[in-house]
């Protein structure tokens, strides 16, 4: 069976960048610094990819999340992951219902994932069996109940974010799971100057106020249009390059991934690259795809689907080193 072809999107990519360019200062009329947190953010959603952010609480990834929902015009929704929850409770249940004439039958209640924005809150505090109720949404676009498969309405977007593990009461997500976020996405701590910013703009008589200067619709055709961008064969063979110098039995690893590296990056790893490449692009007003493109794309692309062996953690390497460790080894051609 072929798949049919994609539909051109109306929009044109001077419309795209100026969309984004919109849809980002928006966001950053609330949110204070973060700059490459907001950037990669909007990529991944661009990308029609879903989100881990990593960082301490409090540091405004709820707020991130709802204003972006306003901005666009979508449907936000937020789930609190804690070790009680259960799948249902995110997917919904069905539920016996009576009608006017007293007929009893089956009625499916939506859980939280129904939504164009869905965020995560602390994913890792759940359980297991609760995190692997968001595969399905995350992947496919849908979600199964009995023997229903309900679509979800696009634009859909999980961000999630999580604790750094050394934190009591978390369970690590699987790499398994970890691969299906498109980025990963560290949150530095504000410095000094931004958080004198956040007091002034939160504790204050009046709030910040953003517009809505896109909507659903919009999104989903800006996503088609990123797809559309060309990438020449050797930009797209040193995205290749990159992914397999990530394999520790790969004959072009690099020294410091035969040392410290257990698994490399899945194929998911070249499709995000090379997604998100497309993007960046568009977002610099060009056409094509440049080795630049790649390598601005690399670190969260890529740090969450190396794993690394038992070495690294004793000598406290983290997966950044390696990612720019394969950078400087892998040259372009």
């Amino acid at each position: 069976m072929t798949t049919p072809p994609r539909e051109i999107p109306h929009i044109s990519p001077d419309e795209f960048r100026k969309r984004a360019t919109m849809i980002e200062a928006e966001v950053g009329t609330v949110i204070v610094g973060q700059r490459d947190l907001i950037r990669q953010v909007i990529v991944t959603l661009l990308a029609g990819g879903n989100a881990l952010l990593e960082g301490v609480p409090g540091l405004a990834k709820t707020t991130l999340v709802r204003t972006l929902a306003d901005v666009i015009d979508c449907r936000f929704s937020r789930i609190q992951f804690t070790p009680d929850l259960m799948p249902a409770d995110i997917i919904g249940t069905t539920l016996i219902s009576e009608d006017a004439q007293g007929r009893k039958g089956f009625r499916f209640e939506p859980g939280p994932i129904f939504a164009n924005l869905v965020l995560a809150d602390e994913i890792n505090r759940a359980t297991p069996k609760t995190q692997s109720a968001l595969l399905e949404a995350m992947q496919e676009r849908t979600v199964s109940v009995a023997k229903t498969i309900h679509k979800l309405d696009q634009p859909f977007f999980v961000l999630a974010t999580q604790n750094p593990l050394e934190m009591e009461g978390t369970y690590p997500l699987p790499e398994a799971q970890l691969d299906r976020f498109f980025f990963k996405v560290n949150v530095t701590f504000p410095s000094a100057d931004e958080l004198v910013e956040i007091a002034q703009r939160t504790t204050g008589a009046r709030t910040p106020q953003t517009r809505k200067v896109a909507n659903g619709a919009m999104i989903v055709e800006m996503q088609e249009l990123a797809r559309t961008v060309p990438i020449a064969s050797h930009v797209l063979n040193y995205a290749a390059r990159l992914i397999t110098a990530t394999h520790p039995d790969s004959k072009d690893a690099p020294a410091i991934t035969r040392q410290y590296v257990r698994y490399g990056a899945s194929p998911r790893g070249m499709q995000g690259l090379i997604l998100a490449g497309k993007i960046l692009a568009l977002l610099d007003g060009r056409l094509n795809v440049a080795f630049s493109d790649l390598k601005a794309a690399a670190l969260p692309t890529l740090r969450h689907r190396v794993v690394l062996n038992f070495e690294a953690q004793a000598e406290g390497i983290a997966s950044d080193e390696v990612v720019k460790g394969v950078l400087e080894a892998v040259k372009e051609e």
